[in-house]
């Protein structure tokens, strides 16, 4: 619906559901990015570190993938809309790529090795295919979704709540099936059991995302001039990145955050921190992600209350910070850990509470911090969509699925060192596989750990606050350019071309 301003907002249902499509990917990203280096490893029998350059090769390839589906996706308007069909399409060629990887793989014989490691690289590629599809759609359709200054920060809330329905149950409920009561310790029987819980789950989100934008997924809220859209070349790519500066500035915001997140939510950082060092993974894995999700929630409402008084750069830049002084903390925590006296953490003991002081202190530390990094985490993907109106409003293209994937593609080409870094992390401490919870603690494993955990995001996040120094869409910003657009569409509407219309209402 448009208001009188010229500005075209959501209906709630809609800012509640479109999200759960961030949601239904992340449950691979979990599924796969998160456990497919320990699949490799573990149930394949494929070297450590081959499985954990694949994920970084995999990743890049999906990145490379990106700009092309979104070319694609611009040039898209058919019966069933720009978006629905990515979103169908991506989430079943998922499915069945991860029910022929994880299911069906370990039936191969294991002295056919050649054949585990050619399936693993291929079914991982289909994978990578759907996926980008799928996730494509998250940024892109944001464009048409709303473009209320007020309504956008919005998403980042929304998009939580569905990254928890996905990523957040599969975190949940992944450590649970891996106990030894259960399947046991991440091997054939959890891939197979995992895999049908995360395609259900991904596939409800799908179903409910696609209601979501159903009735915006039309023309009418395509850019300026509805129907009226410019092809715009892969050729072009580079000129458009070199034109719209605060794309360049959000990439980099972009990549910061997200690395910090991959690496410091590595499930395998997080054994070598929460069994090798402390050990008790699962006295402590659950409980401090709880912590960590339950210290979130004041900072959602906190960013999103920043972003609608002072735009969304102001709320990134300031609990970005937030994250950074706790994180310090965290480091001086784990630069003091000493399994020889109380300097570690400790929850429960033989059935009774049994808290210290430095376990007080980290849940604080790490609580603060993880729920401002969390909050923010995902916060430049509502920021793409100013983006992609500022290229509307510099050019008159709209090209959403351009700006979206421009953005991913320098994401995920950053997010995929997390998990290269972590397997020459293990490889340089003497590990032949990646740890479990019954690998024991290997000296250096500390210092691998205080620089994976802290040392890696600290930096991601000092280069985001740079980045977003330079950044020219403050709040007030966005509300002039969406005044400007949308004088432009109603000229376009009258009957003016789309040249002049912009000759009629210039860029300043």
């Amino acid at each position: 619906m448009e208001n009188n301003n010229g500005l075209n907002r959501a209906k709630p249902y809609q800012l509640v559901l479109f999200p759960l499509n961030n949601g239904a990917t992340n449950v691979y990203y979990v599924l796969i990015l998160t456990y497919i280096a320990t699949f490799g490893s573990t149930v394949l029998g494929i070297a450590a570190v081959f499985a954990s350059f694949m994920v970084t090769g995999m990743r890049v390839f999906d990145a490379v993938t990106d700009p092309i589906i979104g070319a694609l996706m611009d040039k898209t308007n058919g019966r069933f809309g720009k978006f629905r069909p990515f979103m169908v399409i991506g989430s079943l060629i998922m499915a069945v790529a991860v029910i022929c990887l994880y299911v069906l793989t370990p039936f191969v014989p294991s002295d056919m090795m050649w054949l585990r490691y050619t399936l693993f690289i291929l079914l991982y590629a289909v994978w990578v295919i759907g996926y980008t599809f799928q996730t494509s759609v998250t940024r892109a359709a944001q464009a048409v979704l709303t473009n209320d200054p007020k309504q956008r920060p919005l998403f980042t809330i929304f998009n939580t709540v569905g990254s928890l329905a996905g990523m957040g149950l599969m975190q949940f409920i992944g450590p649970i099936l891996a106990r030894d009561s259960i399947f046991g310790d991440y091997n054939r029987s959890w891939f197979a059991a995992m895999t049908p819980i995360g395609i259900t789950i991904s596939v409800i989100l799908t179903i409910l995302a696609i209601i979501g934008i159903w009735e915006k997924d039309r023309p009418k809220y395509f850019g300026i001039g509805g129907t009226k859209q410019e092809a715009v070349k892969l050729s072009e790519y580079l000129q458009i990145i070199k034109s719209n500066k605060p794309l360049q500035r959000l990439m980099i915001a972009g990549g910061g955050c997200k690395l910090a997140l991959s690496v410091a939510t590595n499930v395998t950082v997080l054994i070598m921190l929460y069994s090798c060092m402390m050990g008790d993974y699962d006295g402590l894995y659950l409980p401090m992600m709880i912590v960590g999700y339950v210290f979130a929630v004041p900072f959602f409402a906190l960013t999103v209350r920043t972003s609608q008084k002072k735009g969304q750069k102001a709320s990134l830049t300031r609990y970005v910070g937030v994250a950074f002084v706790c994180y310090i903390g965290v480091l001086a925590l784990l630069l003091l850990w000493n399994p020889e006296t109380a300097m570690h953490m400790s929850i429960m003991k033989d059935g009774k509470l049994a808290l210290n002081l430095y376990t007080v202190l980290f849940v604080l530390f790490f609580g603060v911090g993880y729920g401002a990094y969390y909050a923010t985490a995902d916060m430049p993907i509502p920021m793409v969509a100013d983006c992609a109106d500022y290229e509307t409003y510099r050019s008159g293209k709209f090209i959403p699925g351009i700006m979206g994937t421009l953005f991913s593609l320098v994401d995920k080409l950053v997010s995929s060192l997390s998990a290269t870094v972590v397997g020459i992390a293990v490889t340089v401490i003497g590990l032949e596989a990646l740890p479990t919870k019954i690998t024991p603690y290997t000296p250096g494993m500390n210092v691998v750990v205080i620089i994976l955990f802290c040392v890696l995001p600290m930096c991601a996040w000092a280069l985001t606050l740079w980045a977003m120094k330079g950044y020219e869409l403050s709040g007030e910003r966005v509300k002039e350019i969406q005044a400007v657009n949308a004088k432009r569409r109603e000229a376009v509407a009258g009957g003016l071309s789309l040249e002049e219309a912009m000759k009629k209402y210039p860029s300043t």
